[in-house]
């Protein structure tokens, strides 16, 4: 993927979008809303390779090593990577969030028309928290009972599960019928791949048709009480995501350039998607290009789209605060460490459901106070933060592959392959 095109699809989207926004102008809104059946056309045609692409990488990533020796280092080392990025999520998260919350000027009728608007919403809310599964229906729910369900349910943690299980049962059948399974899911794979790249060369276009549509929608939304939220949790966002390449640059040992063009089209996909499954072509594209082994592009690549969510301590924590303000409670030093410590503890058990993270920390909100139906304000506009979010989620999962690719496999990954108009 040419990153120059991507970008301008996306720049292009952004600001045709945002003029659109401001210009309430209903014959360019209708024009602009015409566009976004080509964009969704574009993700779901990204989708429709997901679930082969990932089992039949993991099948061979697994199935084809010769011994099982290195996989439970791997294993390790990405689970280790995975909380050692959210418990630096949740620093920065404790560092930003109070002072930008706080200097949020919140006008008396203003927060009363808030809270208003939120207890509106609460009864759908409280409805969707009911039906969040426990902890034992998350647990019980990684083996699926229907595997063909859960591939079209997109249940991508109990798929990578029972994918794991067959690549590790081959291990123990004839060689000759664990080749053929191996030749097998390597054709799939082969073939995925180069529908993904004829899906990629559209991605200029799938872009700035949803980014387009996208924006002009957000536009008007800007105008409200809401901007400096939005504007706070998403800057704080993005700036974690810059502070990641750092140490994707110095545990990795990749030159900071080589890294940000490789995680350009993956956070281009997520920002305009807000989908980090529908990233993955284009990461296992960027973790190639940089050379990244097979072990990282077919395990944990896909492993980590689909537990990782590395936003989630600054998002919880500053949708915390916010609500805090909102309804005059204060939360000390130690309320806000046990905040940032739970997000850290659930973020990979969040459900596989539209806006799980917010409706997860409902429950927590009663326990300082906070009446829990204010999470439907912060569902309501979530539009911008969940596609920052996103892109901060996938810039992690590309941090892991790399250092895991440094840490958890035994050869050094080659030379980056990157060039300079990739």
């Amino acid at each position: 993927m040419r990153v120059h095109r991507v970008v301008l699809g996306l720049i292009a989207g952004l600001i045709v979008g945002s003029v659109i926004g401001a210009s309430h102008s209903a014959g360019a809104l209708r024009a602009a809303s015409w566009l976004a059946p080509v964009g969704q056309l574009w993700v779901n045609a990204i989708r429709m390779t997901i679930v082969p692409l990932v089992v039949s990488l993991l099948f061979v990533s697994i199935a084809s090593r010769e011994t099982g020796e290195g996989l439970g280092t791997l294993t390790g080392v990405t689970v280790a990577t995975f909380f050692g990025l959210l418990a630096f999520a949740a620093v920065v998260a404790l560092l930003l969030g109070p002072p930008l919350i706080g200097d949020m000027k919140l006008a008396g009728d203003v927060a009363a028309s808030l809270r208003s608007t939120a207890t509106a919403g609460a009864s759908g809310t409280v409805a969707l928290v009911t039906q969040l599964p426990g902890f034992g229906a998350w647990l019980t729910g990684l083996v699926p009972a229907n595997v063909i369900k859960a591939a079209a349910d997109g249940a991508m943690l109990p798929l990578i599960v029972f994918t794991l299980l067959m690549a590790l049962a081959s291990r123990h059948i004839e060689p000759a019928l664990r080749q053929a399974l191996i030749d097998f899911f390597a054709a799939i794979a082969a073939a995925m791949t180069r529908v993904v790249e004829w899906i990629i060369a559209a991605a200029p276009i799938g872009i700035f048709a949803l980014v387009v549509s996208a924006a002009a929608r957000v536009g008007v939304a800007l105008a409200g009480a809401m901007a400096y939220y939005i504007l706070a949790i998403s800057a704080a966002l993005v700036l974690f995501a810059f502070l990641m390449y750092p140490l994707a640059s110095m545990i990795g040992r990749i030159p900071l350039g080589w890294f940000v063009r490789a995680a350009v089209p993956a956070q281009a996909v997520a920002l305009s998607s807000s989908s980090s499954l529908a990233s993955l072509p284009a990461l296992i594209e960027g973790a190639r290009a940089l050379g990244l082994p097979p072990q990282v592009t077919g395990f944990v690549l896909p492993l980590s789209v689909s537990t990782f969510k590395v936003a989630t301590p600054i998002t919880w924590l500053m949708g915390t605060l916010f609500l805090a303000k909102l309804y005059g409670v204060t939360l000390g030093i130690t309320s806000l460490v046990t905040i940032a410590i739970t997000a850290v503890a659930l973020s990979l058990t969040i459900p596989g459901v539209p806006q799980g993270a917010q409706l997860l920390l409902a429950p927590l909100l009663v326990t300082y106070g906070i009446p829990p139906e204010g999470v439907a304000l912060l569902i309501a506009v979530d539009t911008i933060p969940d596609l920052v979010g996103t892109m901060t989620n996938v810039t992690g999962d590309l941090v892991v592959a790399v250092i895991t690719a440094r840490l958890g496999v035994a050869e050094v990954p080659p030379q980056a392959a990157l060039s300079a108009d990739a």
